[in-house]
């Protein structure tokens, strides 16, 4: 990303939710009210809608809302067992906590992004009249330069608590040393805690439409500077987090995707290859 400006990809997966609350059908993946307050349709310009008029939108816009759906299903049956903090790492646009149901309310959010990103943000809340909730964080890091620990360590973070950490559509941004280095963080804190994250497949794993889908995506974002730096084939990188110390790593398939979220849907929304998430328990 460039220096002091704020993300232009971020703006993408808020737009596919808010396309989402009025093309497909019911039930949404999703429901977000708040997402179509912090984008202006009506001004998407040519760069983003290469994206959004793409053959692959449909699948590419399930993928997001997925990703998403899946950590906040996660953090649900997190919270049961007495998880009471939750990071949301490279947190762009993301709206869980303007939207949060009561359940979350007695849990500590953090929203860990870029300064620059989530300067934007902050404005773009002020702007629309969206109340910043009690317990919510606003956490500016870049993670190529300051580790996160250090970050979180003057923002009321209990690093002995138990927390569940999301981390989707960020991966592809970061070197794989940024990588590492997030991950540790996560294994330093107490048995118990999780995080999901999604990884973008490499080019030559992929095929057809979502080949070119993908290619496409990855030339806009290098366009706006904001090129991808890391690409893992999942079963190998879920085996790689065993490896660091996680104690589970649950790879949620395509085949998955498709039945616990998109069977008997007519919207054209169906699962994506090219990005897979999976959950890791510390």
């Amino acid at each position: 990303m460039k220096v002091a400006k704020p993300s232009r990809t971020s703006d993408i997966p808020a737009i596919m939710r808010a396309v989402h609350q009025t093309r497909d059908d019911e039930p949404k993946i999703l429901a977000d009210a708040i997402a179509p307050k912090l984008v202006d349709m009506k001004s998407i310009d040519a760069w983003l809608d290469t994206i959004l008029s793409h053959p692959f939108a449909p699948q590419w816009r399930a993928g997001f809302l997925i990703r998403s759906r899946y950590a906040e299903d996660c953090l649900a049956e997190a919270v049961v067992r007495g998880l009471s903090q939750y990071l949301i790492l490279g947190a762009g646009l993301d709206t869980f906590a303007y939207r949060q149901p009561d359940w979350a309310k007695a849990i500590a959010i953090f929203e860990i992004d870029h300064p620059a990103t989530q300067d934007d943000k902050r404005e773009r809340l002020l702007n629309s009249a969206i109340e910043v909730p009690d317990n919510l964080t606003f956490v500016p890091v870049d993670f190529e330069i300051r580790s996160l620990g250090d970050a979180l360590r003057t923002k009321g973070f209990a690093f002995d608590r138990l927390t569940f950490c999301s981390w989707v559509g960020v991966t592809q941004y970061l070197t794989v040393a940024a990588i590492v280095a997030t991950l540790a963080f996560v294994l330093s804190l107490p048995s118990g805690s999780e995080i999901v994250l999604s990884v973008i497949l490499p080019q030559d794993a992929l095929s057809g439409i979502e080949a070119d889908a993908v290619a496409t995506a990855a030339a806009k974002s290098a366009e706006v500077g904001e090129p991808w730096l890391s690409r893992f084939d999942p079963s190998e990188f879920a085996l790689q987090l065993r490896r660091m110390g996680f104690s589970e790593v649950i790879l949620l398939a395509p085949k998955e995707v498709q039945e616990r979220y998109l069977t008997g849907r007519h919207d054209g929304l169906a699962a994506r290859h090219g990005e897979q998430i999976m959950r890791a328990v510390v």
